[in-house]
């Protein structure tokens, strides 16, 4: 999956550099230079919630397991952590690797709400913002978590284009990897107890 995963973001690079970069910048020009800058406040604290959010949704887990002496919601945290770790070395790598101008670099004209000096390509907030969603809905499967979850991710999503950060394609990049790692993290843990409970189950017949 992780092959997949980094195929369809080279992709998406190539396509946002070559083919797609007319769509990309006209898209980015209705959303950022034609925004209702009446938001950009409440956009940019949407943004920069980003981050203590999902770091808290783990610690956040730990506590509760540990406190209720829960199992399950400290398998949770683990899986949270665990998707996190692997959502920041993709997206880190993909950035360093594609290394893609922001859209102000690319055009001076652009003026964002902020400067940011990393890379464009994949936007890191909505990866770790669409990570903690993906990480609460495979979790608790329950639509009044899933919906709030998704509609916060998909809103720092558009917070980042509003803001003139990214580009639509870094959004919609960011999103996919921030998704496939909460879903990697699962599976591997999901795969990673049942190996557990295959060895316990033979230690007990021995």
């Amino acid at each position: 999956m992780l092959k997949r995963l980094l195929f369809v973001m080279l992709f998406l690079a190539t396509s946002a550099s070559v083919r797609g970069q007319n769509f990309d910048v006209h898209l980015y020009e209705d959303l950022h230079v034609h925004r209702n800058t009446s938001l950009d406040g409440a956009m940019n604290a949407l943004s920069q919630s980003t981050y203590p959010v999902a770091l808290a949704v783990p610690a956040l887990q730990c506590i509760a397991g540990l406190a209720g002496r829960d199992k399950k919601q400290i398998e949770y945290a683990v899986q949270s952590a665990t998707g996190l770790i692997l959502n920041t070395v993709l997206v880190y790598g993909l950035k360093y690797t594609v290394r893609r101008d922001r859209p102000y670099v690319q055009h001076p004209e652009y003026i964002p709400y902020e400067y940011d000096t990393s890379p464009s390509f994949p936007s890191g907030h909505t990866s770790f913002a669409f990570a903690t969603a993906t990480q609460l809905s495979i979790q608790y499967r329950r639509w009044y978590v899933v919906a709030p979850a998704f509609l916060y991710a998909g809103a720092v999503g558009y917070a980042r284009v509003h803001l003139g950060q990214h580009y639509p394609t870094d959004v919609l990049a960011g999103a996919l990897v921030g998704a496939a790692s909460a879903w990697v993290s699962y599976k591997g843990n999901v795969w990673l107890r049942g190996l557990w409970k295959k060895r316990t189950e033979k230690k007990l017949e021995d």
